[in-house]
């Protein structure tokens, strides 16, 4: 993530403490310094380095464990029990009644961590493009969507190819999506998630993590949906 001058010191310190976990520094399962260590190193309150690491949970990145301290979270094995059905998210909106609209698209030019790199079937440190939408009704933000997938010449970095339906814009490149599996949870959103919805990083928010493939043409597709809880409700069409 990249972080402007004037955003709050905790969140530059974040910023560090990620980029130790992305070039392994600090590996999976392993204990991260202590909060009196990283004020010594960072020269700054344990409350700073508190409400960094704090982002860094929120994140998914780091994990506390009572009396033994905090820790790089192992990626989590997706069982087949914590899948559910996908719809994209403009017709499911039609569904309900509600005709979404997409209000900010921001597009990125990245490198693959080691997490994305395992779930776009790339090799870390590979270019990936990194897509940010603010989608909601009538002016109105509920959803923030922030998609990674491979970086290819074929596909747009253009903000106006992204107003519409993603998946309509895949289909017009031959890409059909296939295999579609999403993680649903409550979570406390981080501050960019927070700052995007407008709302407090105390009020919970949906997070639906989605994994999506095109088998033939080599595409993956991870997205990480934050909604506000309050503005949408999620319906599962069991059959």
């Amino acid at each position: 993530m990249i972080y402007k001058s004037n955003e709050p010191l905790y969140l530059k310190i974040a910023c560090d403490l990620r980029s130790n976990i992305t070039i392994e520094k600090w590996k999976e399962g392993e204990r991260i310094p202590t909060e009196m260590e990283l004020c010594e190193i960072f020269h700054v309150s344990r409350i700073t380095i508190r409400k960094a690491i704090d982002e860094l949970v929120r994140d998914n990145l780091l994990i506390r464990k009572k009396a033994k301290g905090t820790f790089v979270k192992s990626d989590v094995q997706l069982n087949d029990n914590h899948f559910t059905l996908f719809k994209s998210f403009t017709n499911e909106m039609k569904e309900v009644g509600i005709d979404v609209e997409t209000l900010k698209v921001n597009i990125l030019v990245s490198y693959a961590d080691n997490k994305i790199s395992k779930y776009l079937n790339i090799k870390p440190g590979e270019k990936i493009i990194i897509l940010k939408r603010l989608r909601g009704e009538k002016g109105k933000a509920f959803a923030f969507f922030v998609t990674y997938i491979r970086f290819n010449n074929n596909i747009s970095l253009k903000s106006s190819d992204y107003y519409g339906s993603f998946y309509s814009y895949l289909t017009g490149l031959d890409i059909h999506i296939e295999k579609n599996k999403e993680v649903v949870e409550a979570i406390l959103p981080n501050y960019e998630v927070a700052s995007m919805l407008k709302i407090s990083q105390k009020l919970p928010v949906l997070k639906r993590t989605r994994f999506a493939r095109d088998i033939n043409k080599q595409f993956y597709e991870y997205t990480e949906c934050y909604y506000i809880g309050s503005c949408y409700k999620y319906y599962l069409d069991l059959k």
